[in-house]
């Protein structure tokens, strides 16, 4: 039986980012709608893998700022582990393959400081600037699921954004935990699709990966 793959979501579901980044900082300035300016920072900032003045003449430009908006001084946010989160991916990892799939700027990444947070138990990381996939795009899942050599088929994935994490996830044929974090669902409908899961935290959503990973036992 092929060993289940799961990848989990960053900001929100495994860490609560202390500090400022490149994203919060340009939405918030921003005259556009904060769903408009996410999606700009989605399609034109989170999968570049280097910012130079031409990305950020472009970006500002699609955020109606001026360039001198950008932030010149930035330093990778930390990252602190939600709580529970150590006993939830100790757990996944005794079932499944765990990674993690994130949409982040190659300036707010903090690689260092996440991997030494969740070694041994995550073995890689994937993030939008290496990638050059952003979530909700079925290809930001799709690239995790091969560069690990396995299939949509035999992937979970955990997070707590409902459009980037849950909705993307299924675009891609994925299986999806949503954690709710205490939120009503959005879309309650679509817990009909036997493919969408709800927890309340992580701990939940381990769990959920437990009995996936037994059902599919031979």
């Amino acid at each position: 039986m092929t060993r289940l793959l799961v990848s989990v979501d960053v900001g929100g579901t495994l860490c609560q980012i202390e500090g400022p980044t490149v994203a919060t900082t340009l939405v918030a300035a921003s005259p556009l709608g904060q769903d408009d300016a996410r999606r700009v920072i989605r399609q034109q900032l989170y999968t570049r893998p280097s910012i130079d003045a031409a990305v950020i003449a472009e970006v500002c430009d699609a955020l109606q700022l001026p360039a001198s908006s950008f932030p010149s001084r930035i330093q990778p946010p930390q990252l602190r582990l939600m709580s529970g989160v150590v006993a939830a991916v100790r757990s996944v990892s005794r079932h499944a393959t765990l990674v993690t799939l994130s949409n982040v700027t190659c300036l707010d990444a903090g690689t260092d400081n996440m991997h030494a947070l969740l070694r041994p138990w995550v073995t890689k990381h994937f993030p939008s600037y290496l990638t050059g996939y952003v979530k909700p795009d079925p290809a930001a899942f799709h690239c995790v699921a091969d560069a690990c050599q396995s299939s949509p088929a035999h992937m979970v994935h955990i997070g707590d954004d409902w459009d980037c994490d849950i909705i993307g996830a299924r675009t891609a044929g994925v299986t999806a935990i949503w954690v709710s974090n205490g939120r009503p669902v959005p879309e309650p409908e679509l817990l009909n699709d036997t493919g969408v899961l709800v927890a309340a935290d992580l701990i939940g959503a381990s769990q959920h990966v437990t009995d996936l990973a037994r059902w599919r036992r031979p």
